[in-house]
């Protein structure tokens, strides 16, 4: 799940900042989206605004030397771009600029720690009072109401950058400190001091005036896609075949897409049964997807379900405890197109912040440029590397070779390479659920399991010290916080009876965000730098403590052997979730192409991405066409253009683990390199691996492993 950081400035608790359109998705998938997305026209400026420039220039020039000429020119070029009459005429623009000038260093150094303080203490309150709000929506704590929903779509920070553009305290960080573009952060980034980078983030808060309005109305959407993701289960054991036969289990309740994946996942350790329950979830996912789910079925336990014929009958068997609504009648009526409902408002939530952000006119731009800091082309180009790379259909033969049988599509999510221990899945639930009944145990376990990945002892303590584990409601996410002195959350699933396996798969993976986002605040010279440059960084220092579970478990130490099937794990799985990311990119410049369309038109744009995507990638090696399930991704409906993080990440993930290996342990280098802060990709990963971020350790490890393997 995606780690969670604080988000005033553009909504609610938001992932990072927003961020460049450098171009189109894959050139040969045809949705009728256009090439580049033209920017929307910036406000237009005041009559006398050119005027006013040039004179206080010419003034600040005069009275500060000139050597502050081009500074004072910049500040006052990005103050003047959002300036509007309401906050004054040309006599109190002026006024303002030569009673908030700070043409001194003195000055200057007393206004840039002010406003860390400031802005560290109001960015750190906000979030501890959205996440207040939000607690009964997104944690497991009984009932969910109408007003509970309210209160997780409330955005205590709002009106915030409203009041600071308000009371001008925003006009003067935009007056003394530069605003950069991608383009000057990629060619410049590695000469700058790390005050100089401190500054950049400071005035980027500033960047945009997005109305207090749209921000709401972003938080809303996110609150929204949120609860409907959260509460979008498939009781298992109610699901039948013809013949009424039951695959799996009594009261197993799985969350889509997670859980249905990673069953599907853990289901290749019984040979004899595996086939039957992986066609049936992956006939589960395609009717999310193409939303042909019956409505009734959805985190119902009340009526039985055959997935391949989608009828629809009473429930012979209860296993939920609770009697069936009184007259219940069984139905296969479809989820109404819910699906791409929330996903469109989405849409238009994000959409609203368009005309305030000139620079990045659209969320697709904002993700990459401004938030990820890797252009989309260059983005694509890696995942395509990935996608194209010769070693697919040899990896792809491996795995064939490895099951006795031909690909089906779900073998996409083969995790056979993955170092399986010494115990069986339900053996391995056994542990983990003796080991963790509770989160608390969860918790007060964290100290011990950070020493075992070689965090000294003082370190250990004190990380742990700064991470609550809350019961989630959905599968899992970690809440970083942003302020020093605040705690991370980090939000698992743990049923009644104990954390299983796949939850503490989860909870491991979530730790290794809770950690990143922990050291980078707490032990950073500048909170303005806290976290790392984007998301797919933070994904992959939690992949890689999610590759140590069960090492953590105490079931197994990775050998030269395990490092070589780990080479090819991670190989698939970025294969997987490339194409993945694909479609959800294509989805958005669908929508941005049709801003009119219905839900059922988004459906059909989304199919059609996927079965373009699939049949371009995927069909050569995993046999069937047209095939949709990609699609079922909880993430393209409430974290808006999240996945290709999780790409990145992983290529991310390969090159730091290289790293860690050379260095000989895990938590040390960790601490090193997670105390960087928010620069650039590049500047982040050749500081931490001498190399920039890409995806040539992993191919080359790939073909390193491949050699070794084929030759036995």
């Amino acid at each position: 799940m995606p780690a969670f950081r604080p988000g005033w400035r553009g909504g609610g608790v938001a992932l990072v900042l927003s961020l460049v359109l450098s171009s189109s998705l894959v050139p040969s998938i045809a949705l009728g989206v256009a090439e580049t997305v033209e920017p929307m026209a910036a406000p237009k400026s005041l009559p006398w605004m050119k005027d006013a420039q040039a004179s206080l220039e010419v003034e600040l020039t005069a009275k500060y030397g000139p050597a502050e000429r081009l500074r004072a020119a910049r500040g006052l070029a990005q103050v003047a771009s959002l300036w509007k009459a309401a906050d004054g005429d040309a006599a109190a623009f002026s006024a303002f600029v030569r009673k908030g000038y700070a043409g001194d260093a003195k000055t200057r150094d007393a206004l840039f720690s002010r406003m860390e303080f400031a802005v560290e203490s109001l960015e750190g309150h906000m979030l501890e009072v959205s996440r207040d709000f939000q607690k009964q929506a997104q944690l497991d704590l009984g009932e969910v109401y109408p007003f509970d929903e309210v209160m997780a779509g409330w955005d205590p920070g709002a009106h915030v950058r409203d009041d600071w553009f308000q009371n001008k305290l925003a006009f003067t960080v935009l007056l003394n400190f530069p605003l950069t573009t991608l383009t000057e952060r990629l060619e410049k980034g590695d000469g700058w001091t790390r005050r100089e980078w401190a500054e950049a983030r400071l005035a980027e808060r500033f960047g945009k005036r997005i109305p207090a309005d749209v921000s709401l109305a972003m938080a809303n959407a996110q609150a929204d896609a949120e609860a409907y993701i959260a509460d979008y289960n498939v009781w298992m054991h109610h699901l039948v075949d013809a013949k009424g036969n039951r695959l799996f289990p009594p009261k197993m309740r799985l969350l889509s897409h997670w859980n249905l994946r990673d069953e599907l996942k853990a289901d290749y350790q019984d040979p004899k049964t595996a086939l039957a329950k992986q066609r049936t979830i992956q006939k589960v996912m395609e009717r999310i997807v193409d939303q042909t789910i019956p409505a009734q079925v959805i985190n119902s336990p009340n009526v039985d379900w055959n997935p391949f014929t989608n009828e629809v009958t009473l429930a012979a068997v209860n296993d939920s405890g609770a009697p069936a609504p009184v007259g219940l009648a069984p139905s296969n009526a479809p989820e109404p197109d819910t699906r791409y409902a929330v996903w469109l408002k989405d849409f238009q939530a994000y959409r609203k912040a368009d005309p305030y952000s000139p620079a990045a006119p659209t969320h697709i731009a904002r993700k990459f440029d401004e938030e990820r800091q890797i252009p989309e082309a260059r983005l694509n180009a890696m995942l395509e590397t990935v996608l194209t790379s010769p070693l697919v259909p040899r990896v792809a033969k491996l795995i064939e070779k490895r099951l006795g049988r031909p690909l089906e599509p779900f073998d996409i999510w083969y995790p056979g390479f993955r170092a399986q221990g010494p115990l069986a899945g339900a053996q391995l639930d056994e542990v983990v659920r003796k080991k963790y009944p509770t989160p608390a145990a969860y918790q007060k376990d964290i100290p011990t399991l950070l020493r075992k990945l070689g965090f000294p002892p003082d370190k250990a303590d004190a990380i742990a010290a700064r991470i609550v584990v809350d019961p989630a409601r959905g599968s899992g996410h970690a809440m970083g916080a942003a302020r020093r002195g605040d705690d991370a959350h980090l939000r698992t699933r743990v049923a009644k009876d104990g954390m299983d396996y796949k939850g503490f798969n989860i909870a491991v993976h979530e730790m290794g965000h809770n950690v990143e986002q922990v050291l980078s605040l707490n032990f950073i010279d500048h909170p303005l730098l806290a976290g790392v440059p984007n998301t797919a960084f933070t994904e992959a220092l939690a992949f890689v403590f999610q590759n140590q579970d069960l090492e953590l478990l105490g079931l197994g130490k990775p050998d030269e052997n395990a490092r070589t099937m780990e080479a090819l794990n991670a190989f698939w799985m970025t294969y997987e979730i490339a194409g993945v990311s694909l479609i959800d990119n294509a989805v958005w410049h669908y929508m941005y192409d049709h801003p009119e369309a219905t839900p059922a038109e988004l459906k059909q744009a989304t199919l059609k991405a996927s079965r373009e995507v699939w049949n371009r990638y995927y069909a050569p090696v995993l046999g069937k066409k047209d095939v949709t399930f990609l699609a079922v991704y909880s993430h393209m409906v409430n974290s808006f253009l999240y996945l290709a993080d999780y790409a990145i990440g992983h290529l991310i993930a390969f090159q730091v683990e290289g790293q860690m290996e050379k260095a000989g342990s895990i938590g040390p280098e960790f601490v090193r390199i997670a105390t960087q802060g928010r620069v650039t990709p590049d500047l982040w990963m050749r500081t931490a691996t001498g190399k920039p971020v890409g995806p040539e350790a992993l191919l080359a490890a790939t073909a390193e492993a491949l050699a070794k393997v084929e030759k036995k």
